[in-house]
């Protein structure tokens, strides 16, 4: 039998339990739930606008779901634990009193592979996404350089002889060869070198990403690609566009004091559109 005191106790974890439980409940579950949805409609990834894009979203989605239903459920269980069981002792009647073993192999076992298989899984969708992300562009792809430097853009297409013209760091001049083109070497003579990247709705492009000077960052968020651009290298990556319209590069890296101020501009447009400004760059 319980004597005042001992009651009191008990009471008091009771209620102690069943506060915390409905923290967790409001916090965690209802508040982590209802931000996400909120956050869903008012900022989250822009509208996909490449078809690798449409792979990284897929992946993200999926992630997303897979380790909420983890979380809310693990905190719901933890919630209804703290509600059911607050109260402990010896004396606790029986139908209060959360069961105890010291050792269980099935639930064990369960709770280590079913985690481990759901990783993996997770880890091969990510294997697969990478793959598709990186995939060698088809013949047809368009290539063009792009430099980073502090702080803005410089992009580069090949003149009708389809071939890029070699490039002499030490013959950059800001105004007159931007880009440092070797006059010694023909296919330079026809290069193209502008300050805006025109891409072609539904056409594969390779950009070829180099740096001037520190460690930049090719991010464009529509895309979903993002890319460092290393002083020396010239890094590679691909991806089809798939939506007309003008985005936004940013420089993802920390690359100076006027960081903030490094934006470039895509405009994605028809074939036809494309050959029209080309040419007129040519000019």
């Amino acid at each position: 039998m319980f004597d005042g005191a001992d009651m009191s106790q008990r009471l008091d974890e009771r209620r102690t339990g069943r506060w915390y439980a409905l923290m967790i409940i409001v916090v965690v579950i209802i508040g982590g739930g209802g931000l996400t949805l909120y956050s869903r409609g008012r900022w989250w990834l822009p509208p996909v606008a490449s078809v690798q894009g449409l792979a990284v979203d897929r992946l993200f989605n999926i992630t997303l779901v897979v380790t909420g239903i983890v979380f809310v459920g693990v905190h719901a269980l933890l919630a209804w634990l703290l509600w059911r069981y607050a109260a402990h002792g010896a004396d606790v009647v029986e139908v209060e009193r959360a069961a105890h073993f010291r050792e269980h192999y099935v639930l064990e076992l369960t709770y280590t592979i079913v985690p481990a298989v759901v990783l993996v899984v997770l880890i091969l969708m990510g294997a697969v996404a990478f793959a598709r992300v990186h995939a060698p562009a088809p013949p047809n792809a368009l290539v063009v350089d792009v430099r980073a430097e502090q702080f803005a853009w410089l992009v580069r297409y090949p003149g009708p002889d389809g071939v890029f013209g070699r490039i002499d760091p030490a013959r950059i001049n800001t105004q007159t060869n931007p880009m440092g083109l070797d006059p010694a070497d023909p296919a330079s003579a026809d290069d193209i070198v502008t300050r805006e990247l025109h891409l072609v709705e539904g056409r594969a492009v390779r950009v070829r990403l180099r740096a001037k000077d520190v460690l930049h960052s090719f991010f464009v968020p529509q895309f979903r690609v993002k890319q460092d651009a290393v002083p020396g290298q010239t890094i590679e990556t691909r991806f089809t566009p798939t939506r007309a319209g003008d985005y936004e590069i940013a420089c993802a890296e920390l690359c100076g004091v006027g960081h903030y101020v490094m934006r470039g501009k895509v405009t994605v447009e028809s074939q036809q559109a494309f050959d029209a400004w080309l040419a007129q760059q040519k000019r």
